[in-house]
């Protein structure tokens, strides 16, 4: 059984705040959160030693603002006890999807090296890949099971010719509990469809920036296009996509000395700079060398940002959120190698040609696309969803294991 969207029942909210001046809140919803404990959060610097009755007025301000906010959490997860989550996506260690990661192409006007091999990837013909009806379909069934966040990734999403018309009819589902419309894209064709793309329903953007450096992009890219990138960059922020994140892989002697440039990339922008570990996928000859662990990049910044401070993550935040005082934006750590986070795991993955992924690193799948061609029904993809996400393992194999276990290209995957 579904549960309802809080925000759709104002209602239930109301008594929530009227206790407190509408002037002292400020709530922003975390829409990747477990429905059932649904968290309503303000980023707040973790106290180190502090004294709670600091005289910093700023400082207790943000103390007034958590606690506030802790009460309206507790609040709201009293009332979602009362709404069981759906069974068919609760696994068998707890952990309830609320975020579904859907690739819509196979093809990318990019050649990132950890992305795809050097020689290319076969392609699924265009039969092989989701119609937009399939896609809806499948996602309107997700979203009455108790989905909240959809991502859309590719390959690159922007190069299916019909994405803004597919985002509008993602839009559609808002009233059947879907709070976010995000999408994963290089930005190198993002830009002119941008406004169209928000105006239909996308509230959420994450762009893949590997270098600060133009020359370095043609060589990890093997492509042109960096200004484009940069400009993208500019017209979210301009167009209030709050927050921007930019995701750089970082891989050891090659954009590993990058990093204090990505950080000071945030001093005047408010962007979400996140560096990823460098992950072993099909053909992207991963080496344990290459891999830098985030403690290595926290101790380089903090060698020249002493203040360099951890902020408090949502529950199944993927990112360790970090930011150096006074800058605009933020930096975070997604450390699916030297530190996973399987155990808040709430994400489910859809790739172009189908198929259903109940982990990134795991190599079982089962066709969605072909159960849908045979016109089987929406209760019968349910089953075949349910017995996947039972089957979901606890946490994915050790670094050493994963290297050598067979799984897709990620172009093939979704990023």
């Amino acid at each position: 059984m579904r549960s309802l969207s809080l925000l759709s029942r104002p209602r239930h909210f109301a008594f929530l705040l009227r206790a407190v001046p509408a002037s002292q809140i400020a709530i922003t919803p975390i829409a990747s959160a477990s429905r059932s404990k649904r968290n309503y959060s303000l980023p707040a610097v973790v106290p180190e030693d502090e004294d709670v009755t600091t005289a910093d007025p700023l400082r207790r301000q943000q103390q007034q603002q958590q606690r506030l906010s802790d009460r309206v959490q507790a609040k709201i997860a009293a009332i979602d006890q009362e709404r069981p989550f759906s069974q068919a996506l609760t696994d068998n260690f707890s952990r309830q999807h609320t975020y579904l990661r859907i690739s819509l192409t196979e093809r990318c006007n990019l050649r990132c090296t950890y992305c795809m091999p050097a020689e290319g990837v076969e392609l699924s013909p265009n039969e092989a890949i989701m119609t937009t009806p399939e896609i809806i379909r499948l996602a309107r069934l997700f979203v009455k099971e108790g989905i909240t966040k959809i991502r859309l990734t590719g390959g690159e999403p922007t190069v299916r010719k019909d994405i803004v018309e597919l985002v509008e009819q993602l839009g559609e589902l808002q009233p059947l509990g879907l709070k976010t419309i995000a999408m994963t894209s290089n930005g190198i064709a993002l830009r002119r469809k941008l406004p169209s793309l928000i105006s239909n329903g996308m509230n959420l953007i994450n762009l893949s920036l590997d270098t600060l450096d133009r020359f370095k992009f043609e060589l990890m890219t093997r492509r042109k296009g960096f200004e484009r990138v940069m400009e993208t960059i500019d017209d979210a922020l301009a167009l209030g996509l709050d927050p921007v994140k930019v995701n750089c892989v970082v891989m050891r002697g090659t954009n590993d000395k990058e990093v204090l440039d990505f950080v000071e990339f945030t001093r005047n922008k408010k962007v979400d700079v996140r560096f990823i570990e460098y992950m072993p996928f099909g053909g992207n000859k991963w080496k344990e060398n290459k891999l830098v662990p985030y403690q290595e990049l926290i101790e380089n910044i903090r060698a020249v940002h002493p203040t360099f401070k951890k902020l408090v993550d949502d529950p199944n935040d993927t990112s360790k959120a970090y930011h150096v005082p006074g800058f605009a934006g933020q930096v975070g750590f997604i450390t699916s190698m030297s530190d996973h986070f399987c155990g808040t795991c709430n994400r489910l993955r859809i790739t172009a040609d189908g198929n259903l992924k109940v982990c990134l690193f795991g190599n079982a799948e089962v066709s969605l696309r072909d159960m849908m061609r045979q016109g089987k029904t929406d209760e019968e993809l349910l089953e075949v969803i349910e017995m996947a996400v039972k089957n979901k393992k606890k946490q994915h194999a050790g670094m050493s294991n994963l290297v050598n276990m067979k799984n897709r290209p990620m172009i093939l995957i979704g990023g």
